[in-house]
């Protein structure tokens, strides 16, 4: 029998499963698809918005020829499976259903009952689509592959964090007409003083924020800075996808039959991610001399309503929740957003129980490449004690 079960086998649960095995734990780690699934379930020209320098799971840093790259797909995903090659990962397994039972845990899966004493869940970050209601028939950014697998016709984007935006340009690219409904999104220039966003975001300490320093905790659902890295890296935002011709739209309301119904706060969603890039700006000059431009004036007009006939698919890229409480029966480990209460990712409702790559889980990096190590190491020592 296996004392400590890791469920999930993307970059959290493997900087996990490494860290145990640093730490002598006995451990083994269930994937209900493949290592690396979620990246797998990405569309066909996604690539990373973090360069490749910043792929720094523990013992596998980047060891590529194209630090200051932005690796595809499948390159993340081929990164992912060598540093899965000699840990203890048995795909094809479901995490079904975990409760507590003496002291342990009774954990339901695919392929049988265990009954682990600890447990860590690195399921994702990206667990529950979040549609808004009113929805039109549509798909979720997850069922998204190319332009090509779409119908003919113009196509509306529903969510404007990076990989709305990353959507709605390509589609743009590809000839179609693009319209995208927008919400509040930071931004920021991709390249500063002739160093990459990310440096900036790092040792500025930005990415070491703890979610304390939140203005609240439903800041935690807000999206990632707008940017991209097509094309060797590239900015991308509200004025750069106006510019090149996406119609922009104020934050879907809903749908009458065939008519989408839009709020008038486009503008006032612009002005918000200019606030941001503001803070941001002040944040970097602690780290060096910026000479950064304002922003150019926007236009705040927008078309309130849009006829839906004709259009050939609606694209929902709202983000994601977390999905936790519906298989984890353990009343009030979770708060009302459904992230886990815990202390430095050990679970204060349920000893035993400990969690990785959640987004803001200690600090703003805690799901990314970059950071998710740290967390890693924190809890398989807790798990190791």
């Amino acid at each position: 029998m296996t004392d400590v079960v890791v469920v999930g086998a993307g970059q959290a649960g493997l900087a996990v499963s490494h860290e145990l095995t640093r730490a002598g734990v006995e451990h083994v780690v269930l994937e209900k698809g493949r290592v690396a699934q979620t990246w797998r379930g990405r569309w066909d020209s996604f690539c990373l918005v973090t360069p490749n320098w910043s792929l720094q799971l523990p013992g596998h840093h980047y060891d590529g020829d194209d630090p200051d790259g932005f690796d595809a797909r499948d390159e993340v995903i081929a990164y992912l499976e060598r540093y899965a090659e000699t840990m203890p990962v048995e795909e094809g397994v479901e995490a079904t259903s975990l409760a507590q039972r003496d002291g342990g845990f009774v954990l339901e899966t695919s392929a049988g009952m265990l009954t682990p004493r600890q447990v860590v869940l690195a399921s994702g970050a990206y667990q529950r689509a979040h549609r808004p209601e009113g929805l039109p028939a549509h798909l979720d950014v997850g069922d998204y592959r190319n332009p090509g697998a779409l119908p003919d016709g113009p196509v509306l984007v529903i969510g404007s964090g990076q990989s709305g935006c990353q959507i709605a340009e390509e589609l743009l690219r590809a000839g179609r007409d693009v319209f995208l409904s927008c919400g509040r999104a930071p931004w920021a220039p991709r390249r500063l003083e002739d160093k990459d966003l990310v440096w900036w975001l790092h040792e500025s300490g930005f990415l070491d924020q703890a979610v304390g320093a939140l203005p609240d905790p439903a800041a935690r659902l807000f999206g990632n800075v707008q940017v991209s890295g097509h094309g060797g890296g590239r900015d991308l935002n509200y004025r750069t996808l106006r510019r090149d011709g996406v119609t922009l739209l104020g934050r879907f309301l809903g749908a009458d039959g065939r008519r989408a119904r839009f709020a008038g706060d486009l503008g006032a969603s612009v002005a918000w991610g200019d606030e941001r890039n503001a803070q941001l700006m002040d944040l970097f000059r602690t780290v060096g001399p910026l000479d950064v431009p304002p922003p150019e004036p926007f236009d705040p007009a927008a078309p309130g309503e849009l006829d839906l006939a004709g259009f050939g698919a609606v694209i929902v890229a709202g983000g994601y929740r977390p999905d936790y409480a519906r298989w984890v029966q353990i009343p009030g480990a979770f708060d009302a957003m459904g992230f886990p209460l815990h202390d430095e990712g050990a679970s204060t409702v349920a000893d035993g129980l400990y969690f990785a790559g959640v987004h803001f889980l200690r600090k703003r990096k805690s799901t990314l490449f970059i950071g998710v190590g740290e967390d890693a190491a924190i809890v398989a020592g807790k798990v190791a004690t």
